[in-house]
């Protein structure tokens, strides 16, 4: 699906719109690699700062914030379900972003850098994003157009009845566009995660 403007007959197969790049197929390769090129760039001119003096301080600005929002926002859950090789892509970024930040050398074991600046990795950063908007839409029921495309399941008499559990679409349901589609990933989500989130009443 290319993207048309009007009056005009150029078409492009992406578009930046929320902050991210939407390419026709949702893979968001295009979104990853402008991240990506403008994270290593700011780094690289950062540590260029760092060792020539001549260069004003305040020049460049942390990568921090051209690398943070596209995992902290509401955004980040678009993020969710992409294949494994797209999010790869991301890890790299954020190892040599943690290291900068804590002016480590390159060769340093990352696990415990991450660890000690209290940083999920990418993976569990797009889950940590996800769930706790689940979370959100089911204890205030907003956003409205999200709550409206889910389905909570009445509790039944069991020893898990405390939990909540929410309706996946039936195969043959237009809500089940993609398995990244938020009637299909909200129900799945809950149930790779035991314990969450306890029931809430409205």
């Amino acid at each position: 699906m290319a993207v048309r403007w009007r009056h005009c007959d150029t078409t492009t197969h992406s578009a930046r719109n929320l902050g991210f790049m939407f390419d026709e197929h949702l893979t968001f390769s295009d979104q990853i690699s402008s991240v990506s090129k403008s994270c290593y760039y700011t780094i690289f001119v950062s540590f260029a700062v760092s060792v020539h003096t001549s260069i004003p301080k305040q020049f460049p600005p942390s990568p921090l914030p051209l690398f943070t929002p596209s995992l902290t926002r509401p955004t980040a859950t678009l993020y969710h379900n992409l294949p494994k090789s797209q999010i790869t892509r991301l890890q790299p970024i954020q190892n040599s972003l943690a290291r900068a930040v804590v002016k480590a050398p390159k060769s340093s074991h990352i696990t415990p850098i991450l660890r000690s600046s209290h940083w999920l990795k990418i993976a569990e950063c797009i889950v940590y994003k996800l769930l706790s908007l689940i979370y959100k839409v089911l204890t205030t029921t907003q956003p409205s157009y999200l709550h409206n495309l889910i389905t909570v399941q009445p509790p039944r008499s069991t020893r898990s009845s405390p939990l909540v559990t929410l309706a996946s679409p039936s195969t043959s349901s237009s809500l089940r566009i993609t398995d990244r589609s938020i009637p299909v990933c909200f129900p799945s989500s809950l149930e790779s995660t035991p314990g969450f989130p306890p029931s809430t009443t409205h």
